[in-house]
């Protein structure tokens, strides 16, 4: 049974304020117009390292005081741990797989510590790491001290916040929801603590729905924080024990909601930091006139790869939208298309003519037109014109 209480949480808070940000609590106009709510968010995006995962690092290095310190991980805890390291005059060896991106390598490095890539997958670098002698392992979340670290963002909320309905925390291996859900329920028993995974990996939500630890393999997901393939022991009790729900999220709404984070508050969302949103997107009516806090987990996005998310928030959205039309091909046929598509003040992006389709007819092209629109609304008007000037057939 774990023994973390409110007074460990409070001695983490005295212990590694000297070398964490106090991050804003921020309340949101414009998500709370979107969702009728009353909406703040936890930037942890603003945190040291760009992640809610210092918090824990510290809290555990600063207990070991002196040696070599050895952990697994993929970025976050990674660049955490290398920077408490750092901090504390401490020698820190990460050991990555070799699939991790070279920008989270690179950070790393930055942060002093030692980058060991080693295996293909995340489970393969944990066991490398554990397995080497001489350090002392730091776990990324299935640990008292690393929970308790992670648990003063809960004090942090529940002083800036006396009256909240609800705290939404991005879950993965369960340290972050297990550190907040303690604190707040101390403090403000009737506040609802809800979990989100995505659902491409979803061991948390699977262990708290069957009360039981199961193990998920995890998918490829823009949430690649969160993507833990088995929630931890101690966490999974402190979760069972403290947090009333855990919800699932898809890739499309987690993607929207990285687009929303730049476009509405101009704030940089990884994916995982995104799920407590994509969760008011997907459950707007239950959240509906409650006062939330969003718990915005870190900042780390993989800018090689924030262009594909982007636009994948922008087609989840309708803002743009993909369509296909099969037209005479003669001159002329093409130019009504776009005529519709200008006078419905679409903007087209793309334009893809294919006359070798297996289907189409010969004297037939098939065009494919990407569009931006306004929104869902716009994409279906524009729908509806071409198809009342019946010139072609949509597919």
């Amino acid at each position: 049974m774990t023994k973390i209480d409110l007074s460990s949480i409070q001695d983490a808070l005295k212990s590694i304020s000297p070398y964490v940000h106090r991050t804003p609590l921020i309340y949101s106009n414009s998500f709370s117009k979107i969702f009728d709510a009353e909406v703040y968010i936890k930037a942890e995006n603003l945190q040291k390292t760009g992640s809610f995962k210092v918090r824990g690092a510290f809290n555990k290095l600063r207990k070991l005081r002196e040696g070599r310190v050895i952990a697994a991980s993929m970025g976050n805890h990674a660049q955490g741990v290398a920077f408490a390291a750092m901090s504390l005059g401490m020698e820190a060896s990460i050991v990555m797989p070799s699939t991790a991106s070279i920008v989270k390598q690179e950070a790393t490095k930055g942060y002093g510590a030692e980058v060991i890539l080693y295996g293909e997958s995340f489970s393969d670098a944990l066991n490398y790491a554990v397995s080497q002698k001489g350090y002392e392992f730091i776990h990324a979340f299935d640990d008292e001290e690393i929970i308790a670290g992670q648990g003063t963002i809960g004090l942090e909320i529940a002083e800036d916040i006396k009256d909240a309905d609800v705290v939404i925390v991005p879950v993965g291996g369960g340290g972050l929801i297990s550190g907040i859900s303690i604190a707040v329920k101390s403090l403000s028993p009737k506040v609802e603590i809800i979990g989100v995974q995505t659902v491409s990996a979803t061991s948390a939500y699977d262990s708290f729905h069957s009360k039981k630890p199961v193990e998920r393999i995890p998918q490829p997901t823009l949430a690649d924080g969160i993507a833990v393939g088995k929630v931890g022991g101690k966490t999974i009790e402190i979760i069972n024990k403290h947090v009333d729900d855990i919800i699932k999220v898809s890739e499309e709404s987690i993607a929207m909601s990285v687009l929303l984070f730049l476009e509405r508050k101009k704030l940089v969302v990884e994916g995982a930091g995104a799920v407590p949103l994509a969760a008011l997107i997907e459950q707007r009516e239950r959240f509906r006139g409650k006062k939330i806090v969003l718990v915005v987990s870190g900042g780390n996005i993989d800018f090689t790869l924030i262009d594909r998310i982007i636009h994948k928030g922008l087609v989840s959205s309708g803002r743009i939208g993909v369509f296909k039309v099969i037209v005479d091909d003669v001159p002329g046929g093409l130019h009504k298309i776009t005529g519709i598509i200008a006078a419905q003040r679409g903007n087209i992006l793309n334009v893809v003519h294919d006359r070798l389709a297996g289907d189409v007819p010969v004297g037939k092209t098939l065009v494919t037109f990407t569009v931006e629109t306004k929104g869902r609304g716009h994409f279906e008007e524009i729908i509806s014109a071409i198809k009342r000037a019946e010139l072609g057939v949509i597919e």
